[in-house]
């Protein structure tokens, strides 16, 4: 593995970590992990604070960021944050945002028309929203010479004619403003069980935190890595896999997925790169016991 600044060589894979936001996510742990008792946080405050949690007012720090990946000379997002312009009503913080994630892909050497493809591990609000941008009040898709990776569990289950709860939660306005246009636009392919993107990479299904969440396998070369989606959120989900988020639709399912694909992650030396972590945002894990541990964290700058 060779690395530069935002970006590791993983085979021959590039990787570069493209930032949207990060800092406090404005939930506490026992908030954003009910049931995920205080000892736990304090036992592990060595790996958390500061990067993870914030130790002044306990509140979980997170990253949106986008995996960049050039591979058999295409270039590939993987998940695509919260976007601009969107109507958030369950999380003011991410109402209505404007932030520099174009300036950041840019500066990474990418401009909107060069993508080929976009990964979309399930379709949470935090994951989907810069599939599209607004267009004199039209939602168009980002990336127009894209073809939109979706898992068809995920497009079925927050699709509001399928699912009447979806008002008032944090996916409100989702479908409608960032995977409809796409999907009536011709892009979006959906997919089901393990779609193969090229020789270095496959997606997996991976169900539990959503019907649909799904994983994506790098085997290039002598390199293994994992971009895990929402399988963990927190460094404590590692050492302490069974505590799941408050937005896990299957939280046995949750559970045995995470505990799963750590264990293929420590077993193949893999790179494990989550949607959300902060600090230097990807890491190795080991088994340890019955549980896991961090084996070392990734040569990217914290943030």
């Amino acid at each position: 593995m060779n690395e530069t600044a935002n970006e590791i060589k993983l085979g021959d894979v590039t990787v570069t970590r493209i930032e949207e936001m990060h800092g406090p996510v404005g939930m506490t742990p026992q908030q954003f992990f009910p049931g995920s008792p205080e000892q736990a946080w304090r036992r592990h405050e060595d790996i958390l604070v500061p990067d993870h949690l914030n130790s002044d007012d306990g509140i979980v720090q997170v990253a949106m960021q986008t995996w960049l990946l050039r591979s058999e000379g295409r270039t590939i997002l993987v998940d695509t944050g919260i976007g601009n312009d969107k109507a958030r009503p369950a999380v003011p913080a991410w109402d209505h945002l404007l932030l520099d994630y174009l300036g950041n892909l840019q500066r990474a050497g990418v401009r909107p028309e060069d993508v080929d493809l976009v990964v979309n591990t399930h379709l949470h609000v935090d994951h989907v929203g810069w599939n599209t941008r607004l267009d004199d009040g039209t939602w168009v898709p980002t990336f127009p010479n894209a073809t939109y990776l979706m898992p068809k569990a995920d497009f079925e289950f927050w699709n509001p004619a399928n699912n009447p709860n979806i008002t008032g939660g944090v996916n409100e306005n989702v479908f409608e403003d960032s995977i409809a246009p796409v999907h009536a636009a011709g892009q979006v392919r959906l997919w089901e069980g393990s779609h193969t993107i090229d020789a270095n990479l496959c997606l997996e299904a991976a169900p539990g935190h959503t019907p649909g969440s799904s994983v994506l396998k790098l085997n290039s070369g002598s390199d293994q890595a994992l971009f895990a989606g929402d399988l963990l959120h927190t460094p404590l989900q590692v050492m302490e896999p069974d505590h799941n988020s408050c937005f896990c639709e299957d939280p046995a399912g949750a559970r045995a997925t995470r505990r799963k694909l750590l264990g293929w992650a420590a077993d193949t030396n893999a790179f494990v790169l989550p949607a959300h972590f902060s600090g230097h945002s990807a890491l190795e894990v080991t088994r340890d016991a019955d549980s896991f541990a961090i084996k070392q964290w990734a040569p990217l700058p914290r943030y």
